[in-house]
């Protein structure tokens, strides 16, 4: 298995958490219940992201921004399926 990066950009404090993938950009843009203060929202981000892509999650850069690079134990060509169902869904 091997891992791959994506770009993420995070809004804190929303209703709901959600996940919506830009394709033009590259970019996963989430929106989180937790707010921004004592790595909530950072667990909140690893903890549905595990769960959306079935696979161990971890951060790699970007822990007090909101933009962020995560780290997830998948192959690239995995990670775009299953992100491009995410968008049709939407």
């Amino acid at each position: 298995m091997s891992n791959t990066n994506i770009v993420v950009k995070v809004s804190t404090g929303k209703k709901r958490f959600s996940l919506e993938w830009d394709e033009s950009e590259k970019i996963l843009k989430i929106e989180t219940k937790s707010p921004p203060e004592k790595g909530k929202a950072n667990k909140e981000i690893l903890k549905e992201l595990k769960k959306f892509f079935e696979a161990e999650t971890y951060l790699v850069s970007g822990k007090t921004n909101k933009n962020k690079i995560i780290g997830i134990n998948l192959e690239q060509k995995s990670i775009f399926e299953k992100l491009s169902l995410l968008k049709k869904q939407n």
